[in-house]
């Protein structure tokens, strides 16, 4: 019988040299503010990853590690087959230090300079960064927004795969910041454009264990038959609250390419040798902790349904877009008579509370917040309190 996993208490994390506490006054100009931010958590990490550290901290050294062996790799496959009934090859498998890196290394090793990445906005604000310092040109297709739900304009996407200069497509599965889960059939359909306009298909899926009740994950590969296209990119540090420990993995089924990708990671970067906390992370996370991960997901769906009926109750104009993943929330604030800046002001300076704003990921996120629920019962609590005095001050004072 596993333990039965306490995510009321609150873990003090300021004086760590935490981006989300600590740094919070780097994005929004105040230090005092309470955060939902940063895509991390505020919850403690399962009891076997910190064993498993302290053990190892007791061996006085720490040299050059091998990530290339299969008590690394099984763990992935163990993982895959039990979450997501998909039998990974291990060969597949190959260590990078964050997800960012692995896409990038694609890019570059998929594309040239001036050629064409499409995302689907609104999109990961880092997406935006990374291929802009790849020297790529950003194509977005928007998600359609309809009747509170985000669903893909497969026509758009596919006008802009089929552009000559698109070389990559860079999906988002589950979808952050709108919490989708893409259908097996809206896959296929993916994979079909892409092999169509011969497009390397690029899947980011960190987010894939983050799922409310009912929704179940499919792995890029699970939606065809021919992966040699497609690179899938993900981590457990998402799930498990270790992005600190620094440790992703790829998986790349075209054997050239994957060659391509160690020959950059080892010989040109310099980055094989991995980091022994990440990958003694993800392998007793993969093996042990599966049970942390369903009462995390239980929790979180309660977090969800404390911020539906609390902004129901209080502030009925938002709407809260349903997440069907992840631990951030999409609230729709259009229906407010007020501009995103004047919303921003308020919970800054008034509320001192920090809540991403929606344009940080693309235009059309222009009248949205992005909050992260990864957090404790009562900080959620505290900070949605924060938000409905806000928009009440504004109320009262426009």
């Amino acid at each position: 019988m596993n333990d039965k996993i306490d995510f009321d208490t609150i873990v003090d994390r300021r004086g760590t040299f935490c981006t989300q506490w600590d740094y919070v006054a780097d994005r929004f100009g105040e230090a005092d503010l309470l955060p939902f931010t940063v895509s991390d958590t505020d919850f403690a990490v399962p009891k076997e990853i910190i064993a498993t550290l302290q053990q190892r901290i007791t061996h006085p050294v720490f040299g050059y590690t091998r990530w290339n062996h299969a008590d690394f790799k099984e763990s992935i496959q163990k993982w895959y087959l039990k979450r997501f009934d998909y039998q990974v090859d291990s060969e597949w498998i190959v260590y990078s230090p964050s997800v960012i890196y692995s896409i990038a290394k694609l890019i570059e090793l998929k594309s040239q300079i001036g050629d064409h990445v499409v995302i689907q906005t609104p999109a990961y604000d880092a997406f935006f960064k990374m291929v802009e310092a790849e020297n790529r040109t950003l194509i977005e297709t928007n998600l359609l927004y309809q009747n509170n739900h985000y669903s893909i304009d497969f026509n758009d996407l596919g006008a802009k795969l089929k552009h000559p200069n698109c070389k990559i497509f860079l999906l988002c599965s589950p979808h952050n910041p709108t919490g989708r889960v893409w259908t097996a059939a809206e896959l296929q359909q993916i994979i079909q454009l892409c092999e169509q306009y011969d497009v390397f298909l690029i899947s980011d899926e960190i987010h894939m264990d983050i799922l409310r009740e009912g929704q179940q994950h499919l792995p890029i590969f699970s939606a065809t038959s021919d992966s040699k296209n497609i690179a899938l990119c993900t981590s457990a540090s998402k799930t498990f609250n270790t992005p600190g420990l620094i440790a992703s993995y790829l998986m790349i089924p075209d054997s050239a390419l994957r060659e391509q990708f160690l020959l950059t990671l080892k010989n040109r970067d310099g980055l094989s040798s991995t980091s022994i906390f990440g990958m003694l992370s993800t392998i007793t996370a993969y093996n042990e902790c599966g049970y942390w991960l369903d009462q995390l997901n239980d929790y979180l769906e309660k977090n969800v349904q404390r911020v539906e009926n609390f902004i129901a109750e209080y502030v009925p104009e938002m709407m809260v877009v349903p997440a069907q993943a992840t631990y951030l929330l999409w609230i729709d604030c259009s229906n407010l008579p007020f501009s995103m800046e004047e919303i921003q002001d308020v919970l800054i300076h008034h509320g001192k509370v920090a809540i991403m704003a929606g344009e940080t990921y693309g235009t059309t996120g222009k009248n949205f917040l992005r909050l992260n629920i990864g957090c404790s019962k009562n900080k959620l609590i505290d900070g949605l309190s924060r938000l409905r005095d806000s928009i009440l001050f504004l109320k009262n004072n426009s």
